[in-house]
């Protein structure tokens, strides 16, 4: 992973009716139930590092359905900024979009805003899920790489784990994804780890957990650094991340939330 992406928005992104009637018969897509997320759902985070309060980074699904390559897609904003003293060392306002098929919850388009520092970044991906391919645009090129089917950009593959059901998996299954970031398809792989109740801002959450595995890397300690926390309800949110690095110890906890499609599973 490049230098410039900020390990806690890393870790949060690591971490969606229209007629289909016109569409071509050849139109091979994919079909998912989802019954976790519409538009209008909004998620309001708290990033600590160690015990300071670091960043703060917002979800949200557009009250708008787009149309994306003829496609109704949600459009999915994942905003983050530092805070307090971060702000003041190193200022970090990221911008990350993704327009969600509403069908088949693969990414027809993903856009990325990056500001760290001096750094800046702007690039935009469409993709053709008929052809496999992912066409990348940036200020100074644009470049066509072939993707496998059914490829997730970082903001799709979250919305897709919110799609299934874990009541149906063991303990210890591997959910097996495939991405494309930074220009290149990587094997994204999560294990299911059971269910737990867990302490956040908005309060005690019943939680699926989940532990995916990390490549080798000079942020995080070891493959099983970083775990998941998705409430136990059929909105399937995320409530809690947790993350252990070589620098020390990342937690994104819930803040708020509303326009959830399903009463959030809270703990007594």
């Amino acid at each position: 992973m490049k230098r410039y992406l900020l390990p806690f928005f890393l870790v949060l992104l690591v971490v969606a009716g229209f007629s289909l009637s016109s569409f071509e018969s050849r139109d091979t897509m994919r079909h998912l139930d989802n019954d976790s997320f519409t538009s209008g759902e909004k998620l309001d985070y708290k990033v600590h590092y160690g015990l300071i309060n670091a960043a703060e980074a917002t979800i949200d699904v557009d009250k708008d359905i787009q149309m994306i390559n003829n496609r109704p897609c949600f459009k999915v904003n994942v905003f983050g900024k530092t805070t307090g003293s971060f702000d003041f060392f190193l200022k970090i306002r990221d911008t990350w979009r993704s327009y969600i098929d509403t069908t088949s919850i693969v990414p027809q388009r993903f856009h990325r805003n990056i500001e760290e520092g001096k750094y800046r970044k702007k690039e935009n991906i469409m993709f053709d899920h008929y052809k496999n391919l992912a066409t990348v645009e940036d200020k100074k090129e644009t470049n066509t790489f072939k993707v496998p089917d059914n490829v997730q950009d970082i903001v799709s593959g979250v919305y897709y784990l919110r799609t299934l059901n874990y009541d149906k998996r063991k303990i210890g299954e591997v959910i097996k994804i495939q991405g494309f970031f930074d220009d290149e398809v990587f094997d994204f792989t999560v294990t299911y780890r059971g269910k737990e109740t867990v302490e956040t801002k908005a309060g005690k959450i019943k939680a699926i957990k989940l532990i995916p595995k990390m490549p080798k890397n000079k942020l995080f300690d070891g493959e099983d650094a970083i775990t998941v926390y998705l409430s136990d309800d059929k909105n399937k949110i995320p409530v809690l991340i947790q993350a252990e690095m070589f620098v020390g110890s990342v937690k994104i906890n819930l803040h708020k939330y509303k326009g959830l499609k399903s009463p959030l599973a809270l703990a007594n």
